[in-house]
């Protein structure tokens, strides 16, 4: 995983670091050296813009601008504050204007057409939120001092830091309890199955799907099974046998209304419990809801109308439980959830919710959060825009729903879930993506991962 520190972490790590800071700036110059003679393709002949600020965000630049010139590299240093409107023509310019320190709004220089490489964080960008204040400089490459800032994988900040590089300093971050999930993290997540083992130690009861939206209950259920579960039972209220249903599938009738014994009566055989994609949202509906997940003792994924259903009553309602839970909502969902919309520090946001349910949140957005409620957070960050289209989130809450019942605890379960998710969608048709082709990719995304 790679370690993400807010701006005030950062700031403390700073402060206790054992290396003079004299020596801690020049070993940030000298990475950042490294990125720019890499985007330059060499040294000897190129030109540099460092556009410095006062701070120490300036001083790694300005330290930079030394690393250069020892390589053959023209480099002229411009100070922020005095910048012209257009910084003079270059091969290269090195953004050091501010840091993750900034406060206020930042008006960035015309560079033309020159690509941009900033030191730790796009100047503009709000280092915990993403947020851009003014006008900000898009990089082709940021190089993040020490670890990544929030605001680097949280957009609109996100986008303007192009290609992300860490560079290690030699500060001690200690633990940090923010991550970005990687490739590695989810194959030593998984596990693997044992030669005894039998369809039932992963079995997987969805309850989704009613009248007119049976297709979510379906993508769920199918996810599910690609993503490893043994067994998978599906139950639509109201829909007597749906032809959508995948024939590995096995159904399990319930009625429209009162399907709250029914569904209790047969989850103690699996698993975990999906509920909720595609439900509807009426007053039965929500009732059965909010009486299997107060009763249901397996672990349970809560998606779509089920949060709608247990509303701002959630921490009352999950109060009760004793077993891993994980909610999954959009922004929409979340305000239902707490009677607002996340902030821009999405971070925090998700963590709050956590914290008060006691369950893990998963915020889906261009980066998904995934927070646990002793404050752990983990991010997948390699989605893209094919992703923002209808079933996506149903298909989702099927491959965690397979993760629960595989033995994942919840905060690796949803992480693991969202990083192959997203991966699917890479690996899916550049225009067009339906939800279906996720399931389809995700056999290939799983032995990507293992090998």
């Amino acid at each position: 995983m790679i370690p993400i520190l807010t701006p005030d972490e950062m700031a403390a790590v700073d402060a206790a670091a054992r290396a003079p800071v004299e020596v801690l700036i020049e070993r940030a110059g000298a990475a950042v050296a490294r990125e720019a003679l890499d985007l330059l393709g060499g040294g000897y002949g190129r030109r540099v813009v460092v556009l410095a600020g006062k701070g120490n965000n300036g001083a790694d630049g300005r330290s930079a601008a030394v690393w250069l010139r020892r390589r053959g590299v023209r480099v002229e240093v411009v100070d922020a504050v005095d910048a012209p409107a257009r910084l003079p023509d270059a091969d290269l310019v090195v953004d050091a204007a501010y840091g993750t320190g900034f406060r206020g709004e930042y008006t960035a220089p015309d560079v033309g057409d020159t690509p941009v490489l900033a030191v730790d964080i796009p100047s503009g960008v709000d280092g915990a939120t993403g947020e851009e204040h003014g006008r900000v400089l898009p990089a082709a490459r940021t190089v993040a001092i020490a670890a990544l800032k929030p605001g680097l994988v949280l957009e609109p900040g996100r986008s303007r830091a192009g290609q992300l590089v860490v560079a290690d300093i030699g500060l001690d971050l200690g633990e940090p309890s923010a991550s970005v999930v990687e490739a590695h993290d989810v194959r030593d997540w998984l596990p693997s199955r044992a030669t005894a083992s039998h369809k039932w130690q992963a079995s997987v009861l969805v309850v989704a799907g009613s009248a007119g939206m049976t297709g979510a209950g379906c993508l769920a259920a199918a996810a599910a099974q690609r993503a490893g579960a043994g067994m998978v039972r599906l139950g639509s209220p109201g829909v007597a046998d749906d032809p959508g249903r995948p024939v590995e599938a096995v159904g399990l009738a319930l009625p429209a209304a009162g399907w709250t014994e029914v569904v209790l009566e047969a989850a103690p055989r699996f698993q975990a419990l999906v509920i909720g994609p595609g439900l509807g949202v009426g007053a039965s509906t929500q009732a059965a809801v909010r009486d299997v997940v107060a009763a249901a003792g397996l672990p349970l994924l809560i998606d779509g109308d089920a949060l709608t259903a247990l509303g701002r009553d959630v921490a009352s309602v999950l109060g009760e439980r004793r077993t891993p839970t994980v909610l999954t909502p959009h922004d929409g969902e979340y305000e239902r959830l707490t009677g607002a919309r996340p902030r821009p520090d999405r971070l925090d946001a998700a963590q709050r919710l956590a914290t008060e349910t006691g369950a893990v949140v998963l915020l889906k957005g261009p980066s998904t959060v995934v927070a646990a409620p002793d404050g752990r957070v983990r991010m997948v960050t390699s989605g893209d825009a094919r992703l923002a289209t209808a079933g996506t989130g149903d298909v989702l809450s099927g491959i965690i729903g397979a993760l629960l019942a595989r033995g994942l605890p919840p905060l690796e379960a949803a992480a693991a879930g969202a990083w192959l998710h997203a991966r699917a969608g890479v690996l899916g048709p550049s225009v067009g993506l339906v939800a279906s082709d996720l399931i389809d990719d995700l056999p290939a995304v799983l032995a990507e991962v293992a090998a």
